[in-house]
């Protein structure tokens, strides 16, 4: 190993440390810590220097060494397991499931490099990557990984409009597709989705593989559409070597959901981000190699790329990826214990999943958790949206084992607040992601004068101040500005990165967060969080899911309009029930947070309008309580959704 390495790494203890011990290093020496967590990845050549923060907030980790990510997913486990499952993928859609082991993942992901390299591409070259949860999505992440190439994976089904501006913003040489994805038994043709796309935007892409499903039917257009069963088999047996990576070099581009106008690219770099993984899968996640890892996310999302394709194949950890909904087994008919029937089958240890899902499977038989053999699975880690301590007192419970909450960002990579059980056994807190993971300073400052605010639960903006560990965005892509205004300026008088969530710290230090800056209700000049009041409604024993919003109100600036799932949806036919249950609602609320903070209505829907991703649509809700237009709905799960809010509020599409 290189001598920066060795001589920097070599302070670190070798009998255990406390994680407060672990954490202080990590901020106070980081090139030394650092240099240590780099040893959990192989380098060509290794990094000439740790940390270069002269041009702040720009932040450049282990600048001068050479690696590549699919080398340390896929190549480097060769040796010891080969053989070893490494891909296991599941599809509830189709009733499929395939393992592949690391020798067979090699294979098939030199396969699609050597299609690729023949399409043209090779490095820095940029691969846009539009498709279903189907094991072909992971080869091809990873075969531009290999190539030195960068992959923008946007999720599969996307509207046009939005796939145009990601088409436009990436210029990608090739689109890498399929004929189509399915969700719920629901066939999505993706093909007239992309053709449309490529027609609206000004940048066109020399080529784009197809892989055919048989879902829906495909027309390809004459010299630029490839077929990929067909091209990639004259490359059955290539062998492509891995292109060596500067550390800085960039790795992916993902654009961050919810961005309206000009899109808003993640750039991330190669050495910085595996290490980031590795240690993330050692220390927060406490993932070993020739286990089981199961995210139920989507590679469309930053989760997916760190924690289905990427994190546990480093790690030397079997992946499994999974097509389908939370609630259908792999006959195509309902069953609510699916997961559980593949945590037992593929002895998963380490489950991630989102609030979202969880409170899906809440609505369902509680003995499905108790059916299945779980012995294997060691913890579930939830994120996405704020885990409300209702739902997580209730898994738990039907579990048996920690239910850990971790708070991140598409521009962080990797958790930000959580408890790093690899390091040191540390409880989790119900309605607390945690506490700052190694290399994160992160703070509570005050919105307006930009004072740290240090005393327990004082409310405040949650930022983190630089440099920034590695695997964190190193930029916008094409645009720095953007970066340094968007992220870096918020606060007054600071250069420090901005969550834009609020945020309050117990007097142990574990972290709660309250909601988006921009999710604070004003009434009658009094600030309150939409997520402090959720969590209150959450917490009755008749509701299964809620949204707050704020509404605008002549007399007192704004309201909450809570839309609320009852447990029981008998209610929804009841006008009766449903305001004997709106009163409760209304009493729990007052009771908890004060009258001020009661809703002024409270609907009962049978549906929340969500993304595919499992997050709320807040602001769409709360323009169709103000009468505005929502705006991109690309990304909503089931229109019907808001359609039912507009109905009840007597509002015209």
């Amino acid at each position: 190993m290189n001598s920066v390495l060795d001589k920097l790494g070599s302070t670190q203890e070798t009998k255990p440390m406390s994680y407060a011990a672990f954490y202080r290093r990590s901020i106070e020496a980081p090139e030394a810590f650092w240099a240590e967590q780099a040893k959990l990845i192989d380098w060509q050549i290794p990094p000439r220097q740790i940390l270069d923060e002269s041009r702040p907030p720009f932040v450049q980790w282990f600048a001068g060494g050479t690696t590549n990510l699919c080398h340390n997913a896929v190549d480097r486990h060769l040796a010891q397991r080969a053989d070893q499952p490494a891909l296991i993928a599941v599809s509830t859609e189709t009733g499929t499931e395939r393992t592949y082991s690391f020798r067979e993942l090699h294979g098939e992901v030199q396969r699609v490099a050597a299609g690729l390299a023949a399409l043209g591409v090779g490095k820095g070259d940029r691969v846009l990557i539009y498709m279903p949860m189907i094991p072909e999505a992971a080869f091809t992440m990873l075969a531009c990984a290999r190539l030195g190439a960068i992959h923008c994976v946007v999720f599969g089904g996307f509207a046009s409009v939005s796939l145009a501006s990601r088409i436009e913003d990436a210029t990608p040489k090739v689109v890498v597709s399929a004929d189509a994805g399915s969700r719920g038994g629901k066939v999505i043709a993706y093909k007239p989705l992309l053709d449309e796309a490529i027609r609206l935007s000004t940048h066109k892409p020399g080529a784009v593989l197809l892989f055919d499903r048989g879902l829906a039917p495909m027309g390809l257009v004459e010299g630029r559409d490839h077929l990929a069963a067909p091209f990639l088999e004259k490359h059955r047996d290539a062998r492509v070597p891995c292109t060596w990576l500067d550390a800085t070099d960039i790795s992916y581009t993902i654009y961050t959901s919810g961005t309206t106008g000009r899109p808003k690219g993640v750039q991330r770099d190669v050495g910085g981000y595996a290490v980031a993984l590795a240690a993330s899968m050692k220390h927060i996640f406490d993932g070993r190699a020739g286990e089981t890892y199961f995210s139920t996310s989507d590679i469309g999302w930053v989760v997916g790329h760190s924690y289905i394709v990427y994190g546990p194949l480093i790690a030397g950890m079997a992946t499994l990826m999974y097509e389908g909904l939370p609630t259908q087994g792999l006959n195509r008919q309902p069953d609510g214990g699916i997961w559980w029937q593949l945590v037992e089958k593929y002895q998963v240890t380490v489950m991630f999943s989102a609030p979202t899902a969880v409170r899906v499977l809440k609505k369902q038989d509680p003995a499905l958790l108790k059916k299945y053999d779980l012995s294997s699975l060691r913890a579930l880690f939830l994120a996405g949206e704020p885990l409300d301590e209702p739902t997580a007192r209730w898994i738990s419970d039907g579990l048996g084992v920690p239910i850990i909450d971790n708070y991140w960002q598409t521009e962080s990579g990797w958790p930000i607040l959580t408890v790093a059980n690899g390091v040191e056994r540390t409880p989790s807190r119900f309605g607390s992601p945690g506490i700052p993971m190694y290399g994160y300073k992160v703070k509570i400052l005050h919105e307006s004068t930009g004072e740290e605010l240090k005393g327990a639960n004082e409310k405040g903006v949650v930022v983190i101040e630089g440099p920034t560990p590695p695997g964190f965005m190193q930029t916008v892509w094409k645009d720095d500005e953007r970066f340094v205004n968007t992220y870096w300026k918020s606060v007054p008088g600071k250069l420090v990165y901005s969550t834009f969530d609020w945020g309050i710290r117990d007097e142990d230090g574990y972290y709660y967060i309250l909601g988006r800056t921009d999710d604070v209700i004003n009434v009658a000049g009094h600030r309150l969080g939409t997520r402090e009041i959720e969590e209150s409604i959450s917490g009755h024993a008749k509701v299964a899911e809620v949204a707050v919003v704020g509404v605008a109100d002549a007399l007192k600036g704004q309201v909450a309009m809570a839309f609320v799932v009852p447990r029981d949806g008998a209610v929804l036919g009841d006008a009766q029930a449903a305001l004997a249950l709106e009163g409760e609602v209304m009493k729990q609320v007052a009771d908890q947070l004060g009258a001020l903070a009661r809703p002024s209505r409270v609907h009962f829907v049978g549906v929340l309008p969500k993304t595919r991703s499992g997050k709320l649509l807040r602001r769409a809700i709360q323009a169709v309580c103000e009468g505005r237009d929502p705006g991109d709905l690309t990304t909503i799960e089931d229109p019907a959704a808001l359609r039912q809010i507009r109905q009840l509020l007597g509002v015209q599409e």
